[in-house]
């Protein structure tokens, strides 16, 4: 089974690419360590708000036709105040950093290489860029937490492998709705970065 990464380029493939897209994003982010109980309605506006920023990457991962992965970054400058800000406040230029959003993928294509492809197109967009740093965030959640499942995969040596490291005290915290809860919560992220 040998799966196609490619980057969607045209505003048109893009589009045609949402709903699924929309999909695998509340699929994926429902599990460890997310726990996201998301709408179709916000994750077709975030991706769609996503795609129109400039220097804007989308690359899927495809088996037989069908989107089972996709990773996104942009420059640093084009996100959110909240994701900016804890560059900001240690003095960081931002624009010389591109942030890598979201990397998901359905559980059974994990561990064939797609998680490498992915890194590595983004960086070479981001070099392609001028950028100097590359960053992205994962949630933080306690070891003791009831949710976590039993053999819960730790990403740390695999994005360690890929030269990044969390910055000591870079923690944004973000919003959004666990599983089981009715309303939305603050979760601090750390950031981990590497120079390209």
């Amino acid at each position: 089974m040998k799966s196609r990464i490619r980057a969607l380029e045209t505003e048109r493939e893009r589009e045609a690419a949402l709903p699924a897209l929309a999909e695998l994003r509340i699929r994926v982010f429902r599990e460890w360590p997310y726990l996201y109980d998301g709408s179709l309605d916000y994750e077709a506006n975030y991706l769609a708000e996503f795609m129109t920023e400039p220097g804007s990457v989308l690359v899927v991962a495809e088996i037989y036709g069908e989107i089972v992965g996709a990773a996104t970054a942009s420059p640093m400058t084009g996100q959110k105040d909240e994701f900016k800000a804890p560059f900001i406040a240690r003095g960081m230029d931002v624009s010389r950093i591109f942030y890598f959003g979201e990397s998901v993928l359905l559980p059974e294509y994990r561990g064939l290489g797609i998680g490498h492809a992915f890194f590595d197109e983004r960086e070479a967009a981001a070099r392609k860029a001028g950028a100097a740093k590359t960053c992205f965030c994962a949630v933080i959640r306690p070891e003791d937490h009831p949710l976590r499942p039993r053999g819960a995969r730790d990403l740390h040596p695999f994005w360690r492998a890929r030269g990044y490291a969390p910055v000591d005290g870079l923690i944004g915290n973000f919003e959004w709705q666990d599983i089981g809860r009715s309303e939305e919560t603050s979760h601090p992220m750390q950031f981990w970065m590497r120079d390209l």
